[in-house]
């Protein structure tokens, strides 16, 4: 039996209603929006997966409980499913058939929000798409998140996280300047889809609740992924330069990545919007006794152009980052805070799991599994609300779990959901 487990502290109000309890989701299951659909499901919608027969793709996604694929009593091993996918319900459904179509129409005519991540086209071309949809349901809202949006030269083409990270510029800037770039592990290109398509739907959702009218809502993951480039863009239409990885590498002398005796601290004294923490980090070194200060006084240390040089950071690495390596990074984080220098510890996930700050607010939580003795630890929401509040409340499901109850209540009996099933449409 899979069962799950919250921190007391985590839901005040475990009667509490939840934010979106009373909204339908039906999710058509895919890795773009598999996230999306977990943070409706833990505000209180009630979200059904569907899945192909057999189950989803993402259900073999690594890593792997114990590293070894497949699945125990239902449940896959797959790390990254199982946490993207808890709270929902799942059936199963080739609605690329004639008779599967027509029973996700009628599943899609009972939901609020219709969550799909299909080639543009495709849906519509068995009779699911949004004008044929609204046409029965005005009032729904349909999210399509793909690679490239419903329109454009594009449109078509193939993406999984990596194309969706790399066509939107943001794979440029991971990685070192020596090498070729470098993707950010958890596939941020999935995410920032995911998230982005939760923020629009909220909206048409809120429109349609008010007007009645639902809406066609568009989300292109290559565009999520041009936002995500901080300020890159406008370098480039500002000034011609085209920002470069930096990994590695300090920007100025004074702010970067520098080693400490326990890992590694970034810190932001000196460079454009650093200067005005200079003269207190020479302050806390002179009270530290730091040897060879002095070097880092003088005129030249107020200018962006100097701290920019090989010099001015060779010398700032031989004074302050050979002190540094002589402290832990909890000292250096908690002195820069009292000193007003911004100085933040990096946090190794061994550091995360042992946070006393987050576990103070339960913002971890505990999902069992029939392949473990022990629970699976993940992140819970990182935010909190009181009144209406998230609440994870179901493992993730076993392929067609939900068979029964879902299709039952369209009306299908026993019978004919075993020939339904015998013909590989459930």
């Amino acid at each position: 039996m899979l069962g799950f487990s919250v921190p007391d502290s985590f839901s005040p109000l475990p009667d509490a209603p939840q934010a979106l309890a009373g909204l339908k989701v039906l999710e058509l299951a895919s890795p773009l929006g598999h996230y999306c659909g977990k943070m409706f499901a833990e505000l209180g919608a009630d979200v059904i997966l569907v899945e192909p027969p057999g189950g989803a793709a993402t259900r073999a996604f690594g890593p792997h409980i114990g590293g070894v694929p497949g699945a125990t009593g239902g449940a896959t091993h797959s790390l990254s499913f199982t946490y993207l996918n808890t709270s929902k319900r799942s059936i199963t459904l080739d609605w690329t058939r004639p008779q599967g179509a027509r029973l996700l129409r009628e599943l899609v005519a009972g939901c609020d929000l219709f969550l799909e991540c299909e080639k543009p086209g495709r849906l519509a071309a068995l009779g699911c798409g949004y004008d044929a949809l609204a046409a029965e349901h005005p009032a729904l809202v349909m999210t399509s998140l793909t690679g490239y949006g419903q329109s454009g030269p594009y449109a078509a083409f193939e993406a999984d996280d990596l194309a969706g990270i790399a066509s939107g510029g943001f794979l440029y800037l991971g990685g070192y300047p020596d090498s070729p770039p470098v993707g950010a592990y958890g596939e941020q290109g999935y995410a920032g889809v995911s998230m982005f398509g939760a923020v629009a739907s909220m909206l048409a959702l809120t429109r349609a609740e008010r007007s009645g009218q639902g809406d066609h809502v568009d989300v292109s993951m290559q565009e999520c992924m041009v936002l995500a480039m901080e300020n890159a863009v406008q370098f480039y239409d500002l000034e011609g330069t085209i920002r470069k990885r930096t990994a590695g590498r300090q920007r100025f002398a004074g702010t970067g990545v520098y080693a400490c005796a326990d890992g590694y601290v970034y810190m932001m004294a000196g460079g454009i919007g650093a200067n005005r923490f200079w003269e207190l980090t020479l302050q806390w070194l002179a009270d530290d006794g730091v040897p060879g200060l002095e070097r880092l006084r003088g005129e030249e240390w107020t200018r962006t152009e100097y701290l920019q040089s090989d010099e001015a950071k060779g010398i700032f690495m031989e004074v302050f980052g050979t002190w540094a390596r002589g402290q832990s990074k909890a000292r250096l984080y908690a002195e820069g805070q009292r000193r007003h220098v911004p100085v933040a510890a990096i946090q190794t996930p061994a550091d995360l799991a042992a946070s006393r700050q987050l576990a103070a607010r339960g913002y971890f939580v505990e999902v069992s599994h029939p392949a473990t003795d022990r629970p699976i630890r993940m992140p819970g929401a990182p935010y909190r609300l009181a009144a209406t509040p998230w609440r994870l409340r179901n493992p993730a499901p076993t392929p067609g779990q939900d068979n029964d109850a879902v299709y039952g209540a369209l009306g299908l009996g026993a019978e004919r959901r075993a020939a339904l099933a015998a013909e590989g449409v459930i």
